[in-house]
Protein backbone atom coordinates (compact mmCIF):
# COMPACT_ATOMS: atom_id res chain seq x y z
CA UNK A 1 0.00 0.00 0.00
CA UNK A 2 1.05 3.35 -0.98
CA UNK A 3 1.24 6.16 1.64
CA UNK A 4 -2.23 7.87 0.36
CA UNK A 5 -3.63 4.48 0.77
CA UNK A 6 -2.14 4.61 4.30
CA UNK A 7 -3.19 7.66 5.58
CA UNK A 8 -6.70 7.34 4.67
CA UNK A 9 -6.88 3.56 6.44
CA UNK A 10 -9.78 2.27 8.95
CA UNK A 11 -7.54 3.10 12.08
CA UNK A 12 -8.48 6.76 12.19
CA UNK A 13 -11.67 8.84 11.29
CA UNK A 14 -11.33 9.88 7.37
CA UNK A 15 -10.85 6.52 5.78
CA UNK A 16 -12.54 7.82 2.70
CA UNK A 17 -11.00 9.24 -0.08
CA UNK A 18 -13.26 11.52 0.51
CA UNK A 19 -12.44 12.78 3.80
CA UNK A 20 -9.48 13.95 2.25
CA UNK A 21 -10.93 17.37 1.42
CA UNK A 22 -11.59 17.54 5.15
CA UNK A 23 -7.69 16.95 6.30
CA UNK A 24 -6.57 19.45 3.57
CA UNK A 25 -9.22 21.79 4.81
CA UNK A 26 -8.25 21.37 8.01
CA UNK A 27 -4.47 22.12 7.62
CA UNK A 28 -5.58 25.15 5.06
CA UNK A 29 -7.63 26.76 8.20
CA UNK A 30 -4.78 25.99 10.64
CA UNK A 31 -1.91 27.76 8.07
CA UNK A 32 -4.18 30.81 7.67
CA UNK A 33 -5.44 31.46 11.22
CA UNK A 34 -2.39 33.73 12.23
CA UNK A 35 -3.13 35.73 9.06
CA UNK A 36 -6.20 37.63 11.14
CA UNK A 37 -4.14 37.58 14.41
CA UNK A 38 -0.94 39.63 15.01
CA UNK A 39 2.44 38.61 16.40
CA UNK A 40 1.32 38.01 19.68
CA UNK A 41 -1.71 36.26 18.84
CA UNK A 42 -0.06 33.45 16.83
CA UNK A 43 2.91 32.92 19.30
CA UNK A 44 -0.34 32.25 21.84
CA UNK A 45 -1.87 29.40 19.28
CA UNK A 46 1.38 28.28 18.66
CA UNK A 47 1.31 27.20 22.43
CA UNK A 48 -2.23 25.11 21.35
CA UNK A 49 -0.30 23.45 18.75
CA UNK A 50 2.50 22.04 20.44
CA UNK A 51 0.50 20.22 22.70
CA UNK A 52 -0.71 18.24 20.20
CA UNK A 53 2.20 15.50 20.24
CA UNK A 54 2.18 15.03 23.35
CA UNK A 55 -1.49 13.88 23.22
CA UNK A 56 -0.57 11.94 20.55
CA UNK A 57 1.56 10.18 22.49
CA UNK A 58 -1.32 8.94 24.68
CA UNK A 59 -3.94 7.86 22.20
CA UNK A 60 -0.65 5.78 20.49
CA UNK A 61 0.12 3.72 24.05
CA UNK A 62 -3.55 4.06 25.70
CA UNK A 63 -6.08 4.27 22.88
CA UNK A 64 -3.81 2.43 20.42
CA UNK A 65 -1.90 -0.35 22.90
CA UNK A 66 -4.20 -0.56 25.98
CA UNK A 67 -1.94 1.02 27.95
CA UNK A 68 -2.62 4.02 29.92
CA UNK A 69 0.01 6.08 31.15
CA UNK A 70 0.22 9.04 33.65
CA UNK A 71 3.98 9.07 32.21
CA UNK A 72 3.87 11.19 29.09
CA UNK A 73 4.10 14.39 30.62
CA UNK A 74 7.71 13.07 32.65
CA UNK A 75 9.29 12.67 29.34
CA UNK A 76 7.92 16.13 27.88
CA UNK A 77 9.62 17.36 30.97
CA UNK A 78 12.73 15.40 30.22
CA UNK A 79 13.00 16.36 26.90
CA UNK A 80 12.70 20.15 27.95
CA UNK A 81 15.08 20.43 30.24
CA UNK A 82 17.51 18.48 28.63
CA UNK A 83 17.51 20.68 25.51
CA UNK A 84 17.75 23.70 27.67
CA UNK A 85 20.96 22.32 28.65
CA UNK A 86 22.58 21.06 26.14
CA UNK A 87 21.53 24.12 23.86
CA UNK A 88 22.07 26.43 26.41
CA UNK A 89 25.58 25.06 26.85
CA UNK A 90 26.34 24.74 23.25
CA UNK A 91 25.20 28.09 22.17
CA UNK A 92 28.92 29.16 20.25
CA UNK A 93 28.43 26.11 18.35
CA UNK A 94 26.85 26.22 14.82
CA UNK A 95 23.27 24.81 14.25
CA UNK A 96 22.91 23.96 18.19
CA UNK A 97 19.32 24.22 18.59
CA UNK A 98 18.94 21.23 16.40
CA UNK A 99 21.81 19.56 18.41
CA UNK A 100 19.54 20.25 21.35
CA UNK A 101 16.22 18.89 19.79
CA UNK A 102 18.30 15.92 19.05
CA UNK A 103 19.50 15.37 22.36
CA UNK A 104 16.27 16.27 24.28
CA UNK A 105 14.36 13.54 22.17
CA UNK A 106 17.08 10.77 22.73
CA UNK A 107 17.11 11.69 26.40
CA UNK A 108 13.61 11.23 27.17
CA UNK A 109 13.64 7.98 24.50
CA UNK A 110 16.25 6.74 26.60
CA UNK A 111 14.70 7.25 30.01
CA UNK A 112 11.16 5.38 28.74
CA UNK A 113 13.44 2.43 27.93
CA UNK A 114 14.83 1.82 30.92
CA UNK A 115 11.16 2.48 32.74
CA UNK A 116 9.18 0.17 29.75
CA UNK A 117 11.95 -2.59 30.45
CA UNK A 118 11.10 -3.21 34.05
CA UNK A 119 7.46 -2.73 33.22
CA UNK A 120 7.13 -5.22 30.54
CA UNK A 121 9.45 -7.36 30.68
CA UNK A 122 9.16 -7.88 33.82
CA UNK A 123 5.20 -8.50 32.92
CA UNK A 124 3.52 -6.01 35.11
CA UNK A 125 0.07 -5.82 35.07
CA UNK A 126 -1.67 -3.11 32.63
CA UNK A 127 -3.45 -1.88 35.89
CA UNK A 128 -0.18 -1.26 37.51
CA UNK A 129 1.09 0.35 34.74
CA UNK A 130 -1.28 4.16 35.48
CA UNK A 131 -0.06 3.98 39.11
CA UNK A 132 3.54 3.52 38.37
CA UNK A 133 4.19 6.07 35.90
CA UNK A 134 2.23 8.59 37.76
CA UNK A 135 4.41 7.83 40.91
CA UNK A 136 7.37 7.84 38.58
CA UNK A 137 6.43 11.66 37.09
CA UNK A 138 6.00 12.99 40.97
CA UNK A 139 9.24 11.37 41.71
CA UNK A 140 10.68 13.18 39.09
CA UNK A 141 9.51 16.61 40.09
CA UNK A 142 10.02 16.18 43.61
CA UNK A 143 13.54 15.58 42.55
CA UNK A 144 13.37 18.46 40.07
CA UNK A 145 12.17 20.94 42.61
CA UNK A 146 14.90 20.20 45.06
CA UNK A 147 17.58 21.42 42.31
CA UNK A 148 17.71 25.29 43.21
CA UNK A 149 21.67 26.47 44.04
CA UNK A 150 24.75 26.34 42.12
CA UNK A 151 25.62 23.13 43.09
CA UNK A 152 22.54 22.08 40.57
CA UNK A 153 24.51 23.61 37.45
CA UNK A 154 25.58 21.51 34.61
CA UNK A 155 28.08 23.61 32.56
CA UNK A 156 26.62 26.79 32.13
CA UNK A 157 22.94 26.51 32.83
CA UNK A 158 21.26 26.14 36.20
CA UNK A 159 18.03 23.80 36.85
CA UNK A 160 17.02 26.34 39.03
CA UNK A 161 14.86 24.17 41.71
CA UNK A 162 11.05 24.85 42.10
CA UNK A 163 11.55 28.12 40.25
CA UNK A 164 12.50 26.05 36.74
CA UNK A 165 15.26 26.58 34.26
CA UNK A 166 15.09 29.94 32.96
CA UNK A 167 16.29 31.61 29.55
CA UNK A 168 16.40 28.14 27.53
CA UNK A 169 17.58 29.25 23.88
CA UNK A 170 14.65 30.11 21.34
CA UNK A 171 14.44 28.12 18.03
CA UNK A 172 17.14 29.55 15.16
CA UNK A 173 16.82 28.25 11.56
CA UNK A 174 20.80 28.52 9.96
CA UNK A 175 19.30 31.24 7.19
CA UNK A 176 17.99 33.49 10.26
CA UNK A 177 19.17 35.41 12.22
CA UNK A 178 16.78 36.49 14.61
CA UNK A 179 15.16 33.97 16.63
CA UNK A 180 11.68 32.60 15.91
CA UNK A 181 8.77 34.46 17.11
CA UNK A 182 5.06 35.02 16.25
CA UNK A 183 4.31 33.99 12.70
CA UNK A 184 7.64 32.53 11.79
CA UNK A 185 7.22 30.06 15.47
CA UNK A 186 3.75 29.39 14.77
CA UNK A 187 4.25 28.06 11.19
CA UNK A 188 7.84 26.07 12.47
CA UNK A 189 5.07 24.47 14.84
CA UNK A 190 2.82 23.91 12.28
CA UNK A 191 5.31 22.06 10.46
CA UNK A 192 6.45 20.32 12.97
CA UNK A 193 3.68 19.42 14.47
CA UNK A 194 1.99 18.38 10.60
CA UNK A 195 4.84 16.38 9.92
CA UNK A 196 4.81 13.89 13.01
CA UNK A 197 1.01 13.74 12.64
CA UNK A 198 1.09 12.34 9.17
CA UNK A 199 4.06 9.64 10.08
CA UNK A 200 2.18 8.57 12.89
CA UNK A 201 -1.02 8.22 11.10
CA UNK A 202 0.72 5.98 8.34
CA UNK A 203 2.20 4.17 11.21
CA UNK A 204 -0.37 3.23 12.49
CA UNK A 205 -2.64 2.28 9.38
CA UNK A 206 0.25 0.14 8.54
CA UNK A 207 1.13 -3.62 9.29
CA UNK A 208 2.87 -2.97 12.67
CA UNK A 209 -0.28 -1.15 13.40
CA UNK A 210 -2.30 -4.00 13.18
CA UNK A 211 0.20 -5.79 15.31
CA UNK A 212 0.15 -3.25 18.41
CA UNK A 213 -4.01 -3.05 17.84
CA UNK A 214 -4.22 -6.86 18.26
CA UNK A 215 -2.44 -6.40 21.44
CA UNK A 216 -4.84 -4.35 23.16
CA UNK A 217 -7.93 -6.20 22.22
CA UNK A 218 -6.18 -9.89 23.05
CA UNK A 219 -2.64 -9.73 23.98
CA UNK A 220 -2.77 -13.65 24.75
CA UNK A 221 -3.96 -14.22 21.53
CA UNK A 222 -1.58 -12.04 19.70
CA UNK A 223 1.38 -14.10 21.83
CA UNK A 224 0.08 -17.24 20.79
CA UNK A 225 0.54 -16.34 16.87
CA UNK A 226 4.30 -15.85 17.62
CA UNK A 227 4.57 -11.74 18.55
CA UNK A 228 6.79 -10.78 21.47
CA UNK A 229 4.35 -8.47 22.92
CA UNK A 230 6.74 -7.13 25.46
CA UNK A 231 8.94 -6.46 22.62
CA UNK A 232 6.33 -4.18 21.21
CA UNK A 233 4.80 -2.72 23.69
CA UNK A 234 8.68 -1.92 24.81
CA UNK A 235 8.46 -0.09 21.28
CA UNK A 236 5.19 1.59 21.57
CA UNK A 237 6.02 3.32 25.02
CA UNK A 238 9.43 4.17 23.66
CA UNK A 239 7.81 5.97 20.57
CA UNK A 240 5.04 7.75 22.97
CA UNK A 241 7.71 9.23 24.46
CA UNK A 242 9.30 10.18 21.58
CA UNK A 243 6.11 12.23 20.48
CA UNK A 244 5.89 13.73 24.13
CA UNK A 245 9.10 14.75 23.88
CA UNK A 246 8.54 17.00 20.75
CA UNK A 247 6.02 18.83 22.62
CA UNK A 248 8.08 19.12 25.77
CA UNK A 249 10.63 20.48 23.53
CA UNK A 250 8.62 22.91 21.46
CA UNK A 251 7.13 24.38 24.71
CA UNK A 252 10.51 24.99 26.11
CA UNK A 253 11.35 26.86 22.69
CA UNK A 254 7.67 28.72 23.08
CA UNK A 255 8.50 30.02 26.64
CA UNK A 256 12.39 30.11 27.16
CA UNK A 257 11.48 28.31 30.72
CA UNK A 258 10.17 25.04 32.41
CA UNK A 259 9.22 24.21 36.09
CA UNK A 260 8.69 21.47 37.94
CA UNK A 261 5.31 22.00 38.66
CA UNK A 262 4.67 21.23 34.56
CA UNK A 263 5.42 17.99 35.84
CA UNK A 264 2.80 17.54 38.55
CA UNK A 265 0.07 15.75 39.36
CA UNK A 266 -2.67 18.18 37.08
CA UNK A 267 -0.06 18.45 34.10
CA UNK A 268 -0.14 14.39 34.02
CA UNK A 269 -3.94 14.07 33.78
CA UNK A 270 -4.23 16.61 31.27
CA UNK A 271 -2.80 14.54 28.44
CA UNK A 272 -5.11 11.60 29.53
CA UNK A 273 -8.26 14.11 29.46
CA UNK A 274 -7.31 15.30 26.20
CA UNK A 275 -7.60 11.83 24.35
CA UNK A 276 -10.78 10.74 26.53
CA UNK A 277 -12.38 13.84 25.39
CA UNK A 278 -11.17 13.53 21.72
CA UNK A 279 -11.80 9.88 21.14
CA UNK A 280 -8.37 8.07 22.57
CA UNK A 281 -8.40 5.41 19.60
CA UNK A 282 -8.52 8.19 17.10
CA UNK A 283 -5.49 10.64 16.51
CA UNK A 284 -7.53 13.27 14.18
CA UNK A 285 -10.60 13.48 17.27
CA UNK A 286 -7.56 13.88 20.13
CA UNK A 287 -5.77 16.44 17.95
CA UNK A 288 -8.75 18.34 17.78
CA UNK A 289 -10.18 18.19 21.83
CA UNK A 290 -6.14 18.66 22.92
CA UNK A 291 -6.55 22.14 20.62
CA UNK A 292 -9.91 22.51 21.91
CA UNK A 293 -9.25 21.79 25.79
CA UNK A 294 -5.57 23.72 26.11
CA UNK A 295 -7.44 26.93 24.18
CA UNK A 296 -10.63 26.47 27.22
CA UNK A 297 -7.75 25.92 29.94
CA UNK A 298 -5.66 28.88 28.25
CA UNK A 299 -8.21 31.61 28.00
CA UNK A 300 -9.59 31.09 31.46
CA UNK A 301 -6.25 31.45 33.12
CA UNK A 302 -4.92 34.27 31.36
CA UNK A 303 -8.41 35.96 32.47
CA UNK A 304 -7.65 34.89 35.93
CA UNK A 305 -10.22 32.34 36.26
CA UNK A 306 -9.41 29.44 38.53
CA UNK A 307 -12.11 27.28 37.64
CA UNK A 308 -10.32 26.04 34.32
CA UNK A 309 -9.49 22.93 36.11
CA UNK A 310 -13.02 22.21 37.48
CA UNK A 311 -14.13 22.49 33.83
CA UNK A 312 -12.11 20.30 32.21
CA UNK A 313 -12.14 17.67 34.84
CA UNK A 314 -16.05 18.13 34.69
CA UNK A 315 -15.64 17.80 30.53
CA UNK A 316 -13.67 14.46 31.47
CA UNK A 317 -16.65 13.12 34.16
CA UNK A 318 -19.43 13.97 31.44
CA UNK A 319 -17.08 12.19 28.39
CA UNK A 320 -16.61 9.21 30.01
CA UNK A 321 -19.74 8.99 31.25
CA UNK A 322 -21.93 9.97 28.41
CA UNK A 323 -19.96 9.18 25.92
CA UNK A 324 -17.60 6.03 25.71
CA UNK A 325 -15.54 6.48 22.64
CA UNK A 326 -15.35 10.01 23.09
CA UNK A 327 -17.22 13.46 22.45
CA UNK A 328 -15.24 14.65 19.27
CA UNK A 329 -15.40 10.72 17.76
CA UNK A 330 -19.03 10.46 18.62
CA UNK A 331 -20.05 13.53 17.21
CA UNK A 332 -18.81 12.12 13.95
CA UNK A 333 -19.74 9.04 13.62
CA UNK A 334 -23.26 10.66 14.05
CA UNK A 335 -22.90 13.04 11.21
CA UNK A 336 -21.13 10.62 8.94
CA UNK A 337 -24.48 7.92 9.57
CA UNK A 338 -27.14 11.04 9.08
CA UNK A 339 -24.68 11.77 6.09
CA UNK A 340 -25.48 8.07 4.42
CA UNK A 341 -28.88 8.02 5.22
CA UNK A 342 -29.11 11.81 3.60
CA UNK A 343 -27.20 10.04 0.64
CA UNK A 344 -29.94 6.70 0.72
CA UNK A 345 -32.87 9.08 0.74
CA UNK A 346 -30.84 10.65 -2.11
CA UNK A 347 -30.48 8.06 -4.57
CA UNK A 348 -34.29 6.89 -3.75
Amino acid sequence: MGPLQLFLGERDLGKQKSSLIFFLAYLVSLSIVPMVMGDYEAMNFAYFLLNIPLGLSVTLVWGYCGILSFGQIAFFGVAGYAYGIIAGNLTQLPAYEFIGIGGGILSSMLLASILAYFLFFARVENWIIPVLTLVFTLLLETFLAQTAGYQWKIGNVLLGGYNGMTGIPSMRLPWIDDPLYGYSFYYYVLTFVALVFVALRIFINSKYGSIIVAIREDSLRTEVLGYDIRKWQFFVFVLAAALASVSGILYVQWGNYITPSQLGLVAAAQPVIWAAIGGRSSLLAVSLSTIGMTWFSFTLSTQGNQLSLIFIGAAAVASIMLFRDGIVLTLWNSVSKLGKLFEKKCDN
